[in-house]
């Protein structure tokens, strides 16, 4: 029996893995996890983003998230602020200390892409994005439509 080749989707997982791999090991010397980096990152790249909204982006339970954030607040990297007209929300900021922790972070990731990178020339890197955008659309777009659709369940209950 031979080798089945890789799948499009098993590449593209251990390609992401790898290029976390790198990161992390670079990044260790922030003194952060993996869980905190992301969170860091997603909050700068999201300024006022609500708190209940990360977790559903990072899908992760509310709870785990709080206690991220509880860290992150705690070492001065991240503030929460109250939602304008609703107290129960936190929308979340990044601090003014959290600038040169996320440059570090800039200049780890440039360098785990370009060693990924390494032997590709720039119009194929320019493709290999382009197609890859146009996968994440088509994905979020299938999604999107799946969820539009009335469930099976649905379906039985209407017609049973």
């Amino acid at each position: 029996m031979s080798a089945m080749p890789p799948t499009l989707g098993f590449v593209l997982h251990d390609v992401a893995r790898l290029l976390r791999k790198r990161f992390e090991r670079q990044a260790g010397k922030l003194n952060l996890t993996r869980s905190q980096w992301q969170v860091l990152a997603y909050v700068a790249y999201n300024p006022g983003i609500q708190q209940g909204a990360l977790a559903d982006i990072l899908e992760v339970q509310p709870i785990t998230l709080g206690r991220i954030l509880d860290k992150l607040q705690a070492d001065g990297l991240v503030e929460r602020r109250h939602h304008a007209t609703d107290r129960r929300i936190w929308l979340l900021q990044t601090t003014e200390a959290a600038q040169p922790v996320l440059e570090k972070m800039t200049q780890i990731g440039q360098a785990s892409r370009a060693d990924a990178l390494t032997g590709i020339p720039e119009p194929e890197r320019d493709r290999l994005m382009t197609l890859l955008s146009t996968m994440r659309i088509n994905l979020i777009n299938a999604c999107e439509a799946a969820m539009a659709e009335p469930s099976v369940r649905e379906e039985e209950r209407v017609d049973g």
